[in-house]
């Protein structure tokens, strides 16, 4: 009976494996509202200010700059197949910026009506760009589409909506055999799942994971996967990393909202997190 007590003891007292430490660190501030942080493969992270209009550049040496401004209004950072920065835009586009410095629109509109807000993206290893395009930030009077879609971008050009049951569709990240694509809805908090196949084709959706709806502290906003399979999730309630299966594997509170996060630093192994006036780094 003393041995079993003894292991329940141990058991209780055992403290749970975490991909990183529990302090996290704020390497930039002052900003109006963060997002859509990305790491570029020359050693910084690229991440934007919305209402400022402006993609900010931040390196250990040098500490933030200014990388490209105006940005559209740019929200979600990613880099394409060639290593060119592509920016979904709150003014409406989605588009790629050039070598000369200069933007160019890969999708505006859908059957000729413009886009609402597009506000996070993924590349899939097919050339397919997946991204979400909610109404933020939009007036009703302005909205040319009575629906906020997820859409599917080919590489020639060809913009379909592959899902339009979201409310406010936001966040995208997909697993790391890229089978899988995760979509989260800032309005009811749902976070869904959808089969991906090697053309970047989506069947199946399915509920993975509820984090709560939207309040004061924001709501289900950006996510990554690790190398095991783990979704990381930012929302209204802090930090949130769910196991493959969708079991809560980690929790981590902020004093603030916090509204996405990308992987970067030397070996990869350092997590940023946005939110509305900082940036955080947490190793």
């Amino acid at each position: 009976m003393k041995k079993l007590l003894f292991l329940l003891l141990l058991a209780a007292c055992a403290k749970p494996e975490v991909p990183f430490t529990l302090t996290e660190t704020v390497i930039a501030d002052g900003f109006r509202f963060t997002e859509g942080p990305v790491w570029h493969p020359d050693g910084f992270l690229l991440f934007s200010d919305i209402p400022a209009d402006v993609v900010y550049r931040w390196s250990e040496e040098s500490g933030v700059d200014t990388f490209l401004a105006p940005s559209g209004n740019s929200n979600g950072l990613t880099f394409d197949s060639g290593g060119n920065l592509v920016l979904a835009q709150h003014a409406g586009r989605v588009s790629v910026l050039g070598t000369d410095g200069q933007l160019t629109a890969l999708a505006s509109d859908v059957g000729g009506n413009r886009l609402n807000s597009p506000n996070d993206l993924v590349y899939h290893k097919s050339g397919v760009l997946f991204f979400t395009d909610p109404y933020f930030g939009v007036k009703a009077e302005d909205r040319k589409l009575d629906y906020s879609g997820v859409y599917r971008l080919t590489p020639s050009g060809e913009l379909t909506v592959v899902y339009d049951e979201f409310d406010l569709p936001n966040g995208v990240a997909l697993s790391p055999d890229q089978s899988i694509l995760y979509v989260c809805d800032s309005a009811t908090g749902k976070i869904m799942t959808f089969d991906v196949d090697a053309d970047g084709n989506l069947s199946n959706p399915a509920l993975f994971a509820v984090i709560g709806e939207m309040t004061s502290n924001g709501g289900a906003d950006g996510m990554k996967t690790d190398q095991h399979g783990r979704l990381y999730t930012t929302g209204p309630n802090g930090l949130i990393v769910f196991n493959a299966d969708g079991t809560e594997f980690y929790r981590k509170t902020f004093d603030q909202q916090i509204t996405n996060l990308t992987w970067g630093g030397t070996a990869g192994t350092d997590l940023f997190v946005t939110s509305r006036d900082k940036v955080y780094r947490l190793r």
